[in-house]
């Protein structure tokens, strides 16, 4: 799955050259379908939000194409009243969990930009969601990082699985807003951290949490190393909640009761929203 050359164009005017996200916005085009966040939060608006929004777009009919795929293949084992096996597994949707699929995938996207910034696209990406016909997926609010924490919007009562953060004050976001991020493995990542030195202490200090705070997040930072700037980013994934789904003990597929159940139920759900 890639972004079409249609889209590609239309979303070309919201590249800003100096944002340094040409490769980024992408990346998270892909993440967002490795993933599979349900709920995304982007701190800085810009050409990286319709990426984002189109991603959810695509995976979403995806998600809804697998489900009715796998209700099928598992009521015609259940009919025959046949055990799970290698065969079912490797049946299109291929190695999928009925797990995931037990509650209707219905993604979402909150995007914060105060609007401030004369260099940044931001302002034209309402007008671009529009024109793409994403902007049903994507709830725009107005407003600066630092006031986030105080924010009652109701957007911010459920934490997110996936936070793009693209804006400076990073450690505002991870000191005061770390609870919007999913405590079961939700990803928060961020721009530019890894060639400034006020980014290399933010990154020491993060170093530093993790060591005092151990099983709380992984950390890792990418740098693009043909950049003299904006040329990096880096993955929190929080994990204090993290439950491990461990689905394949030693590489192999174990076809447990919980499994067998759990696809049963999710044939009868299916067959019964239709």
């Amino acid at each position: 799955m890639n972004p079409s050359p249609e889209f590609l164009t239309r979303v070309a005017p919201l590249s800003v050259p100096g944002s340094g996200t040409e490769r980024v916005a992408p990346m998270l085009y892909h993440l967002v379908h490795f993933a599979r966040p349900a709920r995304v939060l982007e701190i800085g608006m810009g050409y990286t939000t319709p990426f984002l929004a189109q991603a959810l777009r695509e995976l979403g009919e995806a998600v809804e194409s697998e489900s009715e795929a796998l209700a099928a293949k598992s009521a015609r084992y259940e009919q025959d009243e046949r055990a799970l096996d290698v065969a079912w597994l490797e049946q299109p949707p291929a190695l999928a969990s009925p797990e995931f699929y037990l509650e209707p995938y219905k993604p979402e996207m909150v995007a914060v930009d105060d609007l401030s910034s004369g260099k940044s696209s931001a302002r034209y990406v309402d007008s671009a969601l529009q024109d793409l016909g994403l902007a049903d997926l994507v709830s725009t609010v107005d407003c600066k990082l630092a006031d986030l924490p105080e924010s009652t919007d109701p957007a911010f009562t459920t934490p997110f699985d996936l936070v793009w953060l693209d804006a400076w004050d990073c450690l505002t976001f991870f000191e005061e807003c770390w609870h919007l991020v999913s405590p079961d493995g939700g990803l928060l990542v961020m721009h530019y951290l890894l060639t400034y030195p006020e980014g290399a202490a933010i990154l020491e200090y993060l170093k530093s949490c993790q060591r005092t705070q151990p099983g709380s997040f992984e950390l890792v930072s990418i740098l693009e190393p043909h950049k003299l700037a904006q040329n990096s980013i880096t993955v929190l994934r929080r994990t204090d909640g993290y439950a491990d789904a461990n689905h394949a003990p030693g590489g192999a597929v174990r076809f447990s009761p919980e499994l067998h159940e759990a696809a049963r139920n999710h044939a009868h759900s299916r067959t019964h929203r239709h």
